[in-house]
């Protein structure tokens, strides 16, 4: 599985980003789909995750009622709404893969697969 991230820009606080995932390969095999972010000096953190069946979302705290992610099953494509941008949501976006979903999704090591990021930078 291939995994394509992009998106990623220069924003305004208060503005919004899209990013996209785009999946490509034995995309049939993915259980699951996160998003995870990694700020500068910072530790690589869960942001959200959507089972590919689209059936459950989850969120990490930080990001709950401004973060939306989606699916689209015919373009392989998994999608990171981010709204109300702040500063420190600056970061690298990346998005991963599992093949089974285990329900730790908020463990960077329950992720089979990688993309290669999309930087996102917020100013004030």
């Amino acid at each position: 599985v291939q995994l394509q991230a992009s998106g990623g820009g220069l924003v305004q606080a208060g503005g919004s980003l899209r990013l996209s995932c785009a999946a490509s390969g034995r995309s049939y095999s993915v259980d699951a789909i996160g998003w995870f972010r990694q700020g500068y000096g910072k530790e690589r953190e869960f942001v959200a995750a959507i089972l590919w069946s689209g059936d459950r979302t989850y969120y990490a705290d930080s990001v709950k009622g401004r973060f939306t992610i989606s699916r689209d099953h015919a373009k392989n494509t998994v999608y990171l709404q981010i709204n109300s941008l702040k500063p420190e949501d600056t970061a690298v976006y990346y998005c991963a893969a599992a093949r089974y979903f285990s329900g730790s999704y908020y463990h960077t090591s329950s992720y089979d697969y990688w993309g290669q990021g999309t930087l996102v930078t917020v100013s004030s």
